[in-house]
Formats: C-alpha cells, structure tokens, sequence
C-alpha cells in the first residue's frame, strides 16, 4: 500500500470542507441582533458580533492550518525537500502538482509508485494529461449532480418549482459560479490524492482474486 502520510494527508483534506461548513454554519447561528433583549445592547451586541467573526476566521484558519499539513505531509511522502511547499499557496492546482511528484523512496508494496517509475516519459507524459483531463470532467460532472440535488432538495423543502430556484441562482450568477469553481478546483485536488490509494487497492483486488487457486473438479466415482 501507500505511506501512512498519504492517508493522512488524504483525511486532512477531507476534513477541510467539513471544518468550513461548520463553522460557517456555527457562525450564521449567532444574531447580534437578540442583544436588543438584553439591558446592555451595545456590549452585549459587540460581544456577539465578535464570537461570530471568530467562528468564522476561526474555521478558516483551521482549514489553512489542515491545508499547509495536508502539503506537508504530501512532501514527506515523496522524500522532497520542502522548497515544494511554496506550491502550496496555489491552492488545489499545487496540491495536484505535489501529488504528481515521484516518490524518491517509495515502499515496497506501493505499486502506483513503481508504476509511474517504470513508464517511458513520453508515456508518463500522455498518462498524466489523460489523468489531467479526466479529473476535471470527473469534478465538473460532480459539480453538475451537486447542483441538481441542491435544487431538487430546495424545492422539495420549500415547495418552490424547481424554475424559479434556477432563475434565483441566475439572477445570482456571480456567487454561484465562484462556489462551484470553486468545488471544482477542490474535487481534481482530491482525486489526484485519491489516485495512489485507488491505483493500489485495485492492483491489489485484481492480484488476489488472479491467484486465488482453482478448485479441481471432483473426479466420477466408479460405478
């Protein structure tokens, strides 16, 4: 299989969404506004809005935090100095990148390792532009389902045709298209990090069930 710090930085990554939906959820649950209720609104008001903006940089901050060990682990992994961090500001795109990289020191059961080793350059090159082009077609038919489950939910929820909920996101085109850019960029990240581990799990499925012996038929008894 792959190293420890694959999976890790695997379930970092994951772990990122989960940290920023929550706290951004955590955050649009605190009102300012109830401290109108309160005998000190301006403190209490002040208070409040200030837990709010903490949840929220908060959980941002958790994510950079998760994101920059995610890389690092990533680095590790390959046996690569550290300078290759300075992808890491580029977002999914440099992750990608870091994923790609040839392991200098790979185990002996990582079969994907000694799979892009053994390939000819100009195979390794036609190998990683297919893997290119077919994780981003991957993540944009996922971004696509996505959004038809979040409007066929709305409507369901709300009792609005599913039209109108289009026409809303229309008239809000901007945000929307930077939300799912956005989802893009994130599912090619994870499926460059998923690649290894699949590759291996494959390989490994395939290998067990090949030399899994065959059982002999059982010869006629004599009458």
């Amino acid at each position: 299989m792959v190293k420890k710090q694959q999976i890790f930085a695997l379930l970092l990554f994951v772990l990122i969404p989960a940290v920023t939906v929550a706290g951004g959820t955590l955050s649009n649950l605190i009102d300012p506004e109830i401290a109108a209720r309160t005998s000190n609104y301006v403190r209490n008001y002040h208070l409040l809005h200030v837990l709010k903006m903490t949840l929220f940089l908060g959980s941002l901050a958790v994510a950079g935090f998760l994101w920059l060990l995610a890389c690092v682990l990533v680095v590790r992994s390959k046996q690569r100095p550290y300078l290759w961090l300075l992808l890491a500001p580029f977002g999914p795109i440099g992750i990608a990148v870091l994923a790609m990289l040839n392991d200098r020191a790979p185990s002996p059961s990582d079969r994907y390792a000694r799979f892009v080793q053994n390939l000819r350059p100009s195979l390794r090159i036609a190998y990683e532009a297919g893997v290119f082009v077919l994780a981003w077609l991957l993540a944009w038919q996922a971004m696509l389902l996505n959004r038809m489950a979040i409007i066929q939910y709305q409507a369901i929820t709300t009792g609005v045709s599913t039209q109108q909920i289009i026409n809303i996101q229309n008239a809000s085109s901007g945000m929307w298209a930077f939300a799912e850019g956005n989802e893009i960029l994130y599912l090619v990240a994870l499926f460059y990090l998923l690649r290894p581990i699949a590759f291996c799990l494959v390989a490994q499925t395939l290998t067990r069930r090949t030399s899994k012996p065959h059982a002999s038929p059982i010869p006629d008894q004599p009458d």
